[in-house]
């Protein structure tokens, strides 16, 4: 599992295969990266801590610029940015009309697991999150992306069976994600294609020593 963590000038990343630093260094999400001929560099997983000048807090934003310096320097990392046609599914408003709610506080954010089903608990939520957590929870075959037009924040709660177990081993009580944001969000998701930024890694080596 990987973790990141920061506290003061302190960043950790923890458990991370070279995909994983990618992503986090490019802020790009799992398929948008494209690794060609290195499969062998996604079955290695690494920790790395890095330390800011004393008295500095750097942001998230500010420690992806060194952690890709670091990929450039110590994995010889080199790649460029192409943008392709992608097949995905877009995330529209059914025809009914969503079923959200305005924010509310305190806000708080549950994840969690229900027999077979995973489940998103959330306060404040936007529609591009919400695509998101589709794809990293319930693992559909496409990207997700945001095409409600909706622009705020909302509460809700998405509860459905990930993809992976329905087509593995299938049970009479599986509810699909398709099926859950219709019912339970009053949005749908649309067999689509966008063009996207993928990054393509042109090459990478083993990392050098410390």
């Amino acid at each position: 599992v990987m973790d990141f963590s920061s506290s003061g000038p302190r960043v950790r990343l923890e458990g991370y295969n070279l995909r994983g630093l990618i992503m986090e260094a490019y802020n790009f999400r799992n398929f948008q990266v494209s690794m060609p001929g290195l499969d062998e560099q996604e079955n290695t997983n690494y920790d790395i801590v890095a330390i800011a000048p004393e008295g500095t807090a750097p942001t998230r934003d500010e420690f992806r610029r060194m952690l890709q310096t670091l990929l450039a320097d110590r994995f010889q990392l080199k790649a460029h940015i192409e943008k392709r046609q992608v097949q995905v599914y877009a995330l529209v408003v059914g025809k009914g009309g969503p079923k959200l709610r305005p924010p509310s506080e305190p806000r708080h954010e549950l994840h969690g697991v229900n027999g077979r089903n995973q489940f998103l608990e959330t306060d404040s939520i936007t529609m591009y999150d919400l695509a998101d957590y589709m794809l990293g929870s319930f693992a559909t075959d496409r990207p997700v992306i945001d095409r409600t037009g909706l622009t705020g924040t909302y509460k809700l709660r998405i509860e459905a069976t990930p993809e992976y177990r329905i087509g593995r081993n299938s049970q009479p009580g599986d509810l699909s994600i398709f099926t859950a944001v219709q019912e339970q969000l009053g949005l749908k998701l649309e067999p689509s294609t966008a063009p996207l930024d993928i990054l393509v890694i042109d090459s990478a080596q083993k990392p050098s020593e410390n």
